[in-house]
């Protein structure tokens, strides 16, 4: 990829994560180019967030639609406008279609609120404290067509205290999203990790596990 990688990020809400995209992109620490920021939701707040940051907006709504193939289709022609690099769906609240999928292999990035692949799918924070784990945190991942089933490049963990309910440990999980997701798709975007043939590759090595940070219960990197 180009050093100005060219990154749509696709939202149905508030955009904190990708505030946090923004703000590590105008401090420097991010070398990617936000170029659109797309919603499904015309009312979402992360459509604010992007117009603040001068970054262009484009919205369709997939209630106008009949089915999910439709509105993909529709979204995949509006994304292409801008010929985007690398897709980060960040708080993107729609299971993307197969044929979405394969037009962006190994091009689309998520963020999990859990260690993949334990805790696929909803509900996670408090299904890790019913469990009574130790640990919790939130995965960055290549998208394929297995929900929550693409191979991992980092994850973010810290400590669960007992105490705590499902709201306040997702409090802590979500800074850790911002801190851990920009810098995945920073190295996406530098080129130093692919997806190939179905695997992460991170400096040119087969990645059968993630980078793992490991912060404390204050959310310091240890």
């Amino acid at each position: 990829m180009a050093t100005r990688c060219k990154t749509a990020v696709l939202i149905s809400g508030s955009g904190t994560n990708l505030q946090a995209f923004i703000d590590r992109v105008e401090s420097g620490a991010l070398n990617l180019d936000l170029s659109v920021v797309f919603s499904n939701k015309p009312d979402a707040f992360g459509l604010v967030r992007a117009r603040n940051a001068d970054i262009p907006t484009a919205c369709i709504e997939h209630g106008d639609f009949a089915d999910r193939d439709s509105f993909d289709r529709a979204m995949a022609a509006k994304l292409d406008e801008w010929q985007p690099d690398l897709l980060v769906l960040a708080g993107f609240m729609r299971i993307l279609g197969a044929a979405f999928v394969a037009r962006y292999a190994g091009r689309i990035l998520n963020i999990h609120p859990a260690l993949l692949p334990a805790y696929p799918g909803l509900n996670t924070h408090q299904r890790v404290l019913d469990a009574g784990d130790k640990w919790h945190g939130s995965t960055v991942h290549f998208v394929t067509e297995e929900l929550d089933g693409g191979p991992r490049i980092l994850q973010g963990r810290l400590p669960v205290i007992p105490s705590e309910t499902a709201d306040q440990l997702a409090a802590r999980v979500q800074a850790v999203e911002h801190r851990i997701y920009p810098e995945a798709a920073g190295w996406v975007g530098e080129g130093r990790v692919e997806y190939r043939d179905g695997r992460t590759w991170i400096d040119g090595a087969i990645a059968d596990e993630p980078v793992v940070h490991t912060f404390d219960i204050d959310g310091r990197k240890r």
